[in-house]
């Protein structure tokens, strides 16, 4: 790695294979807040609808930390590397918040904990994307996010499953006093940090990085293209004031017409990006686009064609995604187990079942990582993610069909393949479509497009719970569905298949 070369040169399976183990302790701690989050909150006393409100600062620390992190994360270099001390330092962050989350004493403060697990994780996380282009060539990228999602798989079976099978392999129990954690969910919290620390180390100890100077060597430097994105001027006050006043009238819509609280989250966002391409617009005529906010705002503004056309794809998928971890505790324990009591034996042991069903789906995912690249070599990229977000779709409706919810393992089939595809092919399309200098902040930015809908979905999903499936979360299934069937759509759009 110290002589420079023109083209990377091929890493081995086993290197491949270490750069990517660290997602295995990253996924156990995201599966563990996805299969359990909504449950904490339940027990902590959250009315259904009230639910996507609390998940709202998930997606919204995934907005914000990403393309800072990646940003950073570009201009680094230390003697732990570029994108490892990112590794190292969220590690013991999200660690230590994996400890205190199942600890908190009331709803509010549960709520606060995600958002300080959420932006750890994604402190974590965000750079590993980037990881994968700095170290591979452009045609082993597809294989290393494959990788990433086998270790993603592999990471969320025991993660979510672990309360269950503590409950019923060693008898912990997994009901507690009102306003308390079982202790099922408590220790399986312990174990997500151990695991977490273990495997991300692992990769910061077991890998080495280019240098700045090595990369600059190769030949997947910014082209004229890229040169000409970065001269020019995307920002105007007119659009910026624009944006502005589409957001205040919103929100004085949703405050005088009494709609629901949830919308305030959609006004805001808009009004937020109207003052941010204000800022950038002053920036712009004062000609201090060094800045680091004015470069985050003109690499959005410039982001590939490749990218923009992902867009859309990312947008239906990750709706559905979050539809699915929000509601499937509230679903299947209502629809499938007749309760929706969380004190009851009934809603605890469908709980239980859900954290089965989300290892099983993580699963068939690990499963599908390895059977994907056979669909690609013989179907191409785009039709083999059309393929799984349609087994995905097929599988949300089965929900509404399946009766016994033993067969529910059956629909986790469809969708283990739709998230092993939505967590890899949409990054093998985009990735060399990307400059090696801004690989970081151009995955942290590709990240909006998965944090967006999650955020749009926060502010609508439950208001069509409430309104339109009338407090049946059961229904909110078959919108998923709909969703990936968008998403397969939007596919052919894609008009660079690397």
């Amino acid at each position: 790695m110290n002589k420079k070369v023109n083209k990377k040169p091929e890493l081995s399976f086993f290197q491949i294979w270490n750069m990517c183990f660290g997602f295995l302790g990253i996924q156990f701690g995201f599966a563990l807040q996805n299969a359990n989050v909504s449950r904490i909150f339940q027990t902590l006393g959250a009315d259904i609808d009230q639910i996507p409100i609390l998940w709202v600062a998930a997606p919204l620390t995934g907005l914000i930390v990403q393309p800072i992190i990646g940003y950073m994360s570009d201009r680094t270099w230390n003697r732990l590397g570029r994108r490892r001390p990112y590794f190292f330092y969220g590690a013991i962050l999200t660690s230590l918040a994996l400890v205190f989350m199942p600890h908190s004493p009331s709803l509010w403060i549960a709520a606060g904990m995600l958002w300080i697990l959420d932006a750890s994780i994604n402190i974590t996380m965000e750079p590993f994307r980037a990881f994968v282009g700095d170290m591979l060539p452009s045609r082993q990228r597809a294989l290393g996010y494959l990788m990433q999602s086998f270790f993603i798989g592999v990471g969320a079976i025991v993660a979510s499953a672990l309360p269950w099978i503590l409950s019923n392999w060693f008898s912990v129990s997994s009901i507690a006093a009102q306003g308390q954690i079982p202790d099922a969910v408590r220790y399986s919290f312990y174990a997500g940090a151990i695991v977490l620390m273990v495997s991300v180390m692992w990769t910061v100890a077991r890998t080495r990085e280019y240098s700045p100077e090595q990369l600059a060597a190769f030949d997947d430097m910014p082209g004229e293209a890229e040169k000409q994105r970065e001269t020019k001027n995307y920002f105007s006050l007119s659009r910026a004031v624009s944006w502005i006043a589409g957001g205040v009238i919103f929100l004085l819509i949703v405050f005088l017409a009494g709609w629901d609280k949830q919308l305030y989250i959609l006004g805001a966002g808009i009004l937020a990006y109207g003052v941010m391409q204000l800022l950038a617009a002053r920036l712009e005529q004062q000609k201090r686009k060094g800045s680091a906010f004015y470069s985050l705002c003109q690499s959005m503004a410039a982001m590939p064609n490749t990218m923009r056309q992902l867009a859309w794809v990312q947008f239906f998928s990750w709706i559905a995604l979050f539809a699915m971890w929000i509601y499937t505790t509230a679903a299947v324990t209502d629809y499938h187990y007749g309760s929706s009591d969380p004190l009851s034996d009934a809603y605890n042991e469908g709980a239980n079942w859900v954290g089965v069903l989300f290892a099983a789906y993580n699963g068939f995912a690990a499963v599908a990582a390895i059977i994907i690249p056979l669909m690609v070599r013989k179907l191409g990229l785009k039709k083999s993610h059309q393929i799984n977000l349609g087994l995905g779709a097929l599988a949300f409706l089965s929900f509404l069909i399946i009766q016994n919810p033993v067969w529910l393992l059956l629909s986790m089939v469809g969708v283990g393949f739709a998230w092993a595809s939505i967590l890899s092919i949409p990054y093998a399309l985009l990735s060399n479509a990307l400059p090696s200098t801004k690989m970081g902040v151009y995955m942290g930015i590709f990240n909006f497009f998965i944090v967006i809908p999650q955020l749009l979905a926060a502010s609508v999903l439950g208001i069509f719970v409430k309104y339109i499936f009338a407090g049946q979360a059961i229904y909110i299934f078959s919108l998923a569905a709909g969703l990936w069937i968008l998403a397969a759509i939007a596919v052919q759009r894609v008009t660079s298949e690397n």
